[in-house]
C-alpha cells in the first residue's frame, strides 16, 4: 500500500473482519512472497488471521456480495473456505474470461485482423 492514500477517495481497513459484512465485492489475491520484502510481510499465520477467507468470514458476506480471485489460489493461505461453496463466487467465470481476454490481446498484438471469419463462414 502506498504510504499516503490521501486524495484517492478510498477507505482502508487493517483486517478483513472490519469490512467483510459491508462490502459488495471480496477480491482475494495470492500472496507472492517471492516479490515481497520479508521485513514487510507478516507470517502466513498472521496473514491468515487478518485476511484469509474462512467459512466464518464467508458466512458474514452480504447475500449479494461477489467473491473474486484471479488464481491460482493458495488454499489454506488466502482462502480456507471452498470457494465453490460461497454463493457469490465468480472465480471460475473470472478465470475463464481472463483466458479469453489474454488470448484476444495476444492475437491483436501479433497482428490479428480486426474481423475474424468464423468456421461457418460468417464474420464477427
Amino acid at each position: 500500500m502506498p504510504s499516503s492514500l490521501e486524495g484517492w477517495g478510498v477507505t482502508t481497513a487493517e483486517s478483513l473482519d472490519e469490512v467483510i459484512d459491508v462490502v459488495d465485492v471480496v477480491y482475494m489475491l495470492r500472496i507472492q512472497r517471492e516479490r515481497m520484502d520479508a521485513a514487510q510481510m507478516p507470517s502466513l499465520r498472521e496473514y491468515g488471521s487478518l485476511f484469509a477467507l474462512t467459512p466464518e468470514r464467508a458466512a458474514r458476506m452480504q447475500d449479494h456480495a461477489l467473491l473474486l480471485h484471479p488464481g491460482p489460489i493458495n488454499r489454506g493461505v488466502e482462502m480456507v473456505v471452498d470457494p465453490s461453496m460461497v454463493p457469490g463466487s465468480r472465480i471460475l467465470q473470472q478465470v475463464t474470461n481472463g483466458i479469453s481476454i489474454r488470448m484476444a490481446v495476444l492475437f491483436s498484438l501479433l497482428g490479428g485482423d480486426a474481423t475474424t471469419t468464423l468456421s461457418n463462414g460468417a464474420e464477427s
